[in-house]
């Protein structure tokens, strides 16, 4: 099984996400030790937002691009081969400003290809990379998941919308918000994430 691992916390040590997504990992690992994980931290590594010239650049000759472009076309086809390789994909996703880190949006932009992982027709798109497994690992200052705040996620709801145009339809979500209400509340969010994690995450996993 090949997981693909990614990070897009901008607070390092201090990133609950990341602590989350590495106790997934982990979990991954203990059910099943065969499992091949391949880690991504789109912060200590960040992929350049798309560009008109990337994307004019797949319709051109190879000696009329310029290096630099060139160089960033061949990390999106490496990045875009990782993803379509993953049975399983394990996404770090805090809550920046009601959406999510832009880190994570440029690679969003490098996987929604289409011809690779969706397609057009006349009977509308259609998307191309189902049977993978999808773990989004959401944190988040205060509660979005209920209530009259619900409205202003545009964090988890617009990844199940992006995933599931591209057909992944199989997403399993562990949160953890109201982080920022008090010490207390902290606590207990990440205590009960860890503790869903632990116990397997139902994580159905494929591969």
């Amino acid at each position: 099984m090949n997981v693909l691992h990614i990070d897009s916390g901008i607070l390092g040590d201090h990133s609950v996400s990341r602590r989350l997504t590495a106790a997934v990992a982990a979990q991954i690992k203990a059910e099943q030790s065969d499992a091949a994980i391949t880690y991504r931290d789109l912060v200590a590594s960040p992929l350049p937002h798309l560009s008109g010239a990337h994307l004019m650049a797949a319709n051109a000759k190879p000696e009329d691009v310029d290096a630099q472009v060139a160089a960033d076309v061949a990390e999106s086809a490496a990045v875009l081969e990782e993803f379509l390789a993953a049975d399983t994909i394990v996404l770090g996703v805090p809550m920046y400003n009601f959406s999510l880190p832009s880190q994570l949006k440029a690679w969003i932009d490098r996987i929604a290809v289409s011809g690779k992982t969706f397609s057009y027709s006349a009977e509308g798109p259609k998307g191309l990379a189902g049977g993978k497994k999808v773990i989004i690992v959401s944190t988040r200052g205060g509660h979005y998941s209920a209530g009259p705040a619900a409205v202003m996620d545009h964090q988890e709801s617009y990844l199940k919308t992006v995933l599931g145009f591209l057909g992944v339809t199989d997403i399993e979500i562990v949160r953890a918000e109201g982080l920022n209400l008090s010490p207390d509340s902290k606590i207990e969010a990440i205590s009960e994430a860890e503790r869903t994690i632990s116990g397997g995450v139902k994580l159905r996993l494929v591969g």
